[in-house]
């Protein structure tokens, strides 16, 4: 009996060696939902539990050649993105990305959990102005906000301001995370296309091991997206993964634990 292959799904991404974000979470996620994750390896990061203690990038012909052989071969149903690092890695992956047949989440990676910078200085004009195009779906954190187009959100009714924001550098959702808004607050997400609306509430969960929220929300709405789900669909079902995974947290090493992207089959 021949097997009908999966839906596919192409993280483009940073490697975390702890294992808890970037490509790891990423295709530890895709593999959960049901579809089969591939990689474009962008940069080696050595990181633990504690920190990120250095970043390597892969050269630009090195991201371009992964990206053509899975494409061009194996095809994509759905591709997000996450660490890019630079201006330069930053350009081609949009380049890569112009034109492609899939929808395109790009989370627009800037600091990692614990505070360390992800992406350069001068390549967040770039993600603005080249990758946020090629977008469906956008999804910063109110950091990334901040980093991308100077809103700062204090409250729920700001989060407004930023996805309009963040849909004036093109692309056709805006999915604002509220999660760093903190104690007091639902973990609220705003889903915009500029005309519809579209809010995702769960109980903020006291758990310390968040580590890997962001890759994981955004390779799960990727996967779902892949999977045949609208938009909106996609995200109510990565918000209900996510939180899920957030619950089942666990203690790694002296730090911040990851999410347990596992969760459903334990």
């Amino acid at each position: 009996m021949i097997s009908r292959a999966p839906a596919r799904g192409l993280t483009v991404a940073g490697s975390d060696s702890g294992g808890g974000a970037g490509i790891q979470a990423d295709l530890k996620t895709m593999l959960a939902l049901g579809v089969h994750g591939m990689s474009v390896l962008t940069a080696v990061t050595a990181q633990n539990s504690l920190g990120v203690r250095g970043v390597w990038e892969l050269p630009e012909e090195a991201v371009r050649a992964q990206f053509r052989a899975v494409v061009d071969d194996i095809g994509v149903q759905a591709v997000k993105t996450g660490m890019l690092s630079s201006a330069e890695l930053a350009a081609a992956v949009a380049e890569l990305l112009t034109g492609l047949d899939a929808p395109v989440v790009v989370d627009p990676v800037g600091v990692s959990k614990h505070g360390d910078a992800l992406l350069a200085a001068r390549a967040v004009e770039v993600v603005r102005t080249r990758l946020l195009p090629t977008a469906t779906v956008a999804t910063p954190n109110l950091d990334e906000v901040t980093q991308l187009t100077g809103v700062v959100v204090t409250d729920e009714e700001g989060m407004r301001a930023a996805a309009r924001a963040v849909l004036s550098y093109g692309p056709r959702w805006a999915l604002i995370k509220g999660g760093h808004l903190g104690a007091g607050h639902d973990a609220v997400d705003l889903l915009s296309d500029g005309t519809r609306e579209h809010w995702y509430r769960a109980p903020r969960l006291p758990g310390a091991h968040t580590h890997g929220t962001g890759c994981t929300l955004a390779s799960a709405v990727a996967s779902y997206l892949a999977l045949g789900h609208e938009v909106p669909e996609a995200v109510g079902l990565a918000k209900t993964y996510v939180s899920g995974a957030i619950a089942a947290g666990f203690p790694l090493g002296a730090g911040i634990g990851p999410v347990d992207h596992g969760w459903r089959s334990r």
